[in-house]
């Protein structure tokens, strides 16, 4: 994934954030709760949202390359890296030194 449509998923996924922590406070001022509480739930409501956006958006971009010999647990993880770089990384796993426990 490059740099810029992550930046693009970033930035969508603060507004979806945003916007579902409105529709909440929305709601929740129908009901009469007082400002300072709908300000704290809605900040929470955009924290929530976000961080799991975000998760869901950095384990999408995220290539895992893993050591194939039963009972190693090597790994590397790669975030915003092209063809040559992913295919470096997983020769190294491929070849490491193999360790068992």
């Amino acid at each position: 994934m490059n740099i810029t449509r992550h930046h693009a998923l970033t930035a969508g996924a603060a507004a979806v954030s945003a916007a579902l922590a409105i529709v909440i406070g929305v709601r929740l001022s129908g009901y009469g709760v007082p400002l300072s509480l709908l300000l704290a739930c809605c900040l929470s409501c955009v924290a929530t949202f976000s961080s799991l956006l975000f998760r869901v958006i950095g384990a999408w971009s995220t290539t895992t390359h893993r050591c194939t010999v039963t009972g190693c647990d090597f790994r590397v993880s790669l975030t915003h890296t092209d063809r040559a770089e992913t295919r470096r990384w997983q020769e190294i796993a491929a070849r490491h030194p193999h360790r068992s426990h």
